[in-house]
C-alpha cells in the first residue's frame, strides 16, 4: 500500500505499522517525534500503530542550537 513520509510516496506491506515503516525507511529511533495523519503519536505507541493507505507520517528531527 501507498504511504507519504515527510511529504514522499512510498509503498510498504499491506499490514505495516508505524515501527515497521519507520524502520524500514532508515529512521533514527532517538531524536524524532512522529505524527501520523496530524496527530503525535508516542513513541511507545508505534509498534501497535496499524497504519493504513495513503497514511501521511511526519518525522520531525530534533536539532540543538541557539
Amino acid at each position: 500500500m501507498k504511504v507519504v513520509i515527510n511529504g514522499e510516496a512510498r509503498e510498504t506491506a499491506a499490514d505495516a505499522t508505524l515501527a515497521s515503516v519507520l524502520d524500514d525507511f532508515g529512521v533514527p529511533e532517538k531524536g524524532v517525534a512522529v505524527a501520523l495523519d496530524g496527530a503525535v503519536v508516542p513513541r511507545a505507541s508505534w509498534p501497535g500503530t496499524v497504519l493504513h493507505a495513503d497514511a501521511t507520517i511526519e518525522v520531525l528531527t530534533a536539532v540543538q542550537g541557539g
